[in-house]
């Protein structure tokens, strides 16, 4: 496995980013002469890719820090991108247009640098909290660009506008490009297909009422969701831990590495 932290200029924030780029072994280190078959760095095609959106407060180092994404990234022959947007909700807030460099450089930028697959349906997009807004922001906005969302307690009703202003601040209207209740129903109303989503909460979390509901939301819309929640969990990381595994184990895969099957580390 390789884990590269990256800074590249971005031409849409103005300024020097950082990203975390987890991409797994083509030959499983612990295999070096145990197998029939020679180690080998060369691919034997691009990597299926998942973006892997962080929380409030956090950047893009939390997911590989409190996490074992890099192993189930291993076991599982899949390139994970962890990116920093500040707490602007994966949006446009100020100056920041987050959603351009989420949506359109960010995976310029990867396709171009990485070996990753550039097909739609070996495309995933998930995150915790306010990445698990995003995800759905982003993928209910570019529905054509994601074969699958996860959203893992989700802050469903956030407003980019204000939170990072003033945490779950409600008094000013919500733009509707950033309305994920609206941009759902859009979707059902140009006719348009919903990624497959995976949705799930503690049932400890504060979030938990309204990420079931959202759920019920979107199954009513004709999208095709799996639920999930767990008793005893709140807004933790032992809880996004259990469930980036189980959605990479949920996600729909025809890459040529997901025919190898999953391998032990």
């Amino acid at each position: 496995m390789a884990k590269l932290v990256c800074n590249f200029y971005s031409y849409v924030l103005n300024r020097a980013v950082d990203i975390t780029v987890v991409l797994p072994s083509v030959t499983c280190p612990e295999s070096l002469g145990m197998a029939d078959y020679p180690p080998s760095h060369v691919l034997p095609g691009r990597f299926p890719v998942l973006y892997l959106l962080h929380g409030f407060g956090n950047n893009h180092a939390q997911w590989t820090g409190y996490t074992n994404i890099e192993m189930y990234a291993e076991e599982r022959r899949i390139a994970v991108v962890n990116l920093s947007t500040e707490n602007k909700s994966y949006a446009k807030v100020g100056g920041d247009d987050f959603m351009k460099f989420v949506s359109e450089e960010l995976p310029e930028f990867i396709l171009n640098y990485f070996p990753v697959s550039p097909l739609p349906e070996d495309t995933y997009i998930a995150g915790l909290s306010m990445g698990g807004y995003g995800s759905y922001l982003h993928a209910f906005t570019h529905p054509e660009k994601y074969c699958a969302v996860g959203a893992f307690s989700a802050g469903i009703d956030i407003n980019p506008q204000t939170l990072v202003y003033g945490l779950m601040n409600n008094e000013q209207k919500i733009d509707p490009a950033y309305d994920i209740h609206a941009l759902a129903k859009k979707l059902k109303e140009d006719g348009k297909t919903f990624p497959k989503i995976y949705a799930s909460c503690g049932d400890q979390d504060f979030l938990y009422a309204a990420d079931k509901a959202y759920a019920e939301e979107l199954k009513e819309l004709g999208a095709d969701v799996t639920w999930t929640e767990t008793a005893g969990h709140g807004h933790e990381w032992r809880f996004w831990d259990e469930q980036v595994e189980k959605f990479l184990d949920w996600i729909p895969r025809t890459d040529d590495y997901a025919k190898m099957g999953k391998r032990s580390v």
